[in-house]
């Protein structure tokens, strides 16, 4: 288990990207130095406004890791696939995306730097169709798309180098991401519908989710690497409560000030399970809970969605 106090070195996979960027932020903001690597040109303001002091642009690979990673006290491996759509179209570039990636940083860790750190953020989509809810790290495992089975193996893939080569590990299974700077999903298709005129949408609006703003998510995944070990603890991310997609399409609109009315098609979309809520307990233990109600959620969201229209 690491202390963390005083300032470490921290490399963050796929910083760029929506996840990654956050993580970013709080853990510089808890006072660690921190480096990305992942895809994408990034100029120096751009990324040191995350507190990401330098970007490598490159592939996640062994070969680019030797290279550039040096010898991080904690690396979290926000890289890869996190789209369920994405994988029924394109399973093998999403399979490579979370499992070759995860591989890679694992192998490197083996070899060039024993004493990191690995922090896995993982997704409830392992569980698939849950026949009791709220979801429990215990519950058996059967997941519903390509998506959610890479998912399971890059987390057997990391018990695997935890209980064979000591490998200090933390897994957290995010629920449903949402917060300012997400450009895809739900939360922002609603949007860009509203703006249009349109708020006709999927599903049947019953779907239950467990909603989580990638702040309190980002600090999930530090208090994740304080907790690391050759264990490999798994926790939820989530906000320990299950709203329907209807509730919470109604509080973006409200929030919006759309005044046209919400209707839902009844197709179900493939590889989406009916309903998510994290059991949060061992979360909690940890010392960590969700800070953002999901109305404040929205709010922001709404906020940086309009000015970046303007």
């Amino acid at each position: 288990m690491m202390t963390f106090a005083g300032s470490h070195t921290v490399l963050v996979t796929g910083a760029r990207g929506f996840l990654g960027r956050h993580v970013a932020r709080c853990f510089a903001a808890a006072g660690h130095t921190v480096s990305g690597i992942g895809h994408g040109e990034w100029r120096r303001d751009e990324h040191s406004a995350y507190g990401i002091s330098t970007w490598h642009q490159a592939d996640i690979t062994l070969e680019r890791l030797v290279q550039v990673a040096g010898e991080p006290d904690c690396i979290v491996h926000c890289a890869g696939s996190s789209s369920v759509g994405f994988s029924l179209t394109n399973p093998l570039e999403d399979f490579d995306r979370s499992a070759t990636t995860t591989v890679a940083v694992l192998d490197y860790v083996r070899r060039v730097t024993p004493n990191t750190a690995v922090v896995l953020p993982s997704s409830a989509a392992v569980y698939g169709t849950a026949i009791l809810l709220p979801n429990n790290e215990s519950a058996p495992l059967r997941p519903a798309s390509p998506y959610g089975v890479h998912k399971l193996i890059v987390e057997e893939l990391c018990q695997s180098y935890a209980k064979h080569f000591k490998t200090r590990l933390a897994i957290v299974r995010l629920f449903s991401l949402y917060g300012e700077g997400l450009r895809k999903q739900l939360m922002w298709d609603a949007c860009k519908k509203f703006a249009s005129g349109a708020a006709e949408f999927f599903g049947s609006g019953e779907e239950l989710r467990d909603w989580l703003h990638v702040e309190d998510a980002a600090k999930l995944l530090h208090k994740a690497a304080l907790n690391a070990s050759s264990l490999c603890p798994v926790v939820n991310g989530g906000s320990g409560q299950g709203i329907s997609v209807g509730r919470a399409l109604s509080l973006l609109a409200s929030t919006y000030g759309t005044l046209e009315p919400l209707s839902f098609t009844g197709e179900k979309r493939a590889g989406d399970p009916t309903g998510y809520q994290a059991d949060i307990t061992a979360a909690n233990q940890w010392g960590w809970e969700p800070r953002i109600p999901l109305d404040e959620g929205l709010q922001r969201y709404v906020r940086w969605f309009k000015e970046l229209s303007q």
